[in-house]
């Protein structure tokens, strides 16, 4: 019942900031956990075993892979690269470490959360910083591909996200972006990527391969909920980790909700 209320109140704009932002300095502050490092729902694919992996990194394999899926969509080797709703850290220091990038920044509105990661991923040519995704603490034309995974559906405006991004992309510019809408909205959120600076170049419907990742990693997060959350938050979190039976798991089983990945090029 406290998810289903947490849900309803987010759909009021002036409030949905305050609380995903609540929610995450929550998690952050609370989960010091350092083996949890993503919060995405992860990705199973076809070639999904190609990807050779340090032995530290295989727990987190099918997490990692719904990263390396968007983030491939590019050659990031090189480039200045920003992460929007960076979380935990665990998807820019893949990213950083694996995607040969020059520098990457995560930005989070959590500042719990950016704590957190400048304390886990610690290396060259990684920062976090506190910011907010409708109001990017970058200055215009200062990266070279923009990364956002499972965060925009947390945004107030959609379009102003959008619309930082293009600012703070150079021309030529990626943005690799990844998220889940009910299947009514997809025209909507299309249509907003479209009117903005971008041109897409793909666009794939990963929601298979999101189902097998939550089928996948179903026990475990089980028990991890039931050894770490407080009672009377466990429904909330069950509901928020899409597990099996859930609202959100039934809705991707459905084709109610849909898991869309994008490559857009800036003009």
């Amino acid at each position: 019942m406290l998810g289903r209320v947490f849900i309803a109140l987010c759909r009021v704009p002036v409030l949905k900031k305050a609380l995903w932002r609540a929610w995450y300095q929550y998690l952050a502050a609370s989960q010091r956990a350092p083996e949890w490092t993503f919060m995405n729902y992860g990705y199973v694919g076809p070639g999904s075993e190609a990807l050779n992996l340090e032995e530290k990194d295989q727990e987190d394999r099918n997490w990692i892979l719904l990263y390396h899926h968007v983030a491939s969509g590019v050659d990031l080797q090189g480039l200045s690269v920003l992460e929007v709703g960076s979380g935990r850290g665990g998807g820019a220091s893949f990213t950083r470490r694996y995607g040969n990038a020059a520098r990457v920044t995560g930005v989070d509105l959590s500042a719990n959360a950016v704590e957190f990661s400048r304390a886990m991923h610690q290396m060259d040519g990684l920062e976090f910083r506190i910011g907010d995704a409708e109001h990017l603490p970058f200055d215009d034309r200062c990266f070279d591909a923009v990364v956002n995974v499972e965060s925009s559906h947390c945004y107030p405006s959609f379009e102003k996200f959008v619309s930082e991004v293009c600012r703070v992309l150079r021309p030529g510019g990626h943005f690799l972006h990844a998220d889940f809408r009910g299947r009514g909205e997809v025209e909507t959120w299309r249509s907003a990527l479209r009117s903005s600076c971008f041109t897409i170049l793909r666009e794939t419907d990963i929601t298979p391969n999101v189902l097998a990742a939550l089928d996948w990693d179903n026990d475990r997060k089980l028990d991890l909920i039931h050894r770490l959350i407080p009672r009377v938050l466990r429904p909330s979190f069950l509901d928020f980790a899409a597990v099996r039976g859930s609202a959100i798991y039934e809705a991707f089983q459905s084709g109610k909700l849909v898991y869309i990945s994008f490559v857009l090029l800036k003009s």
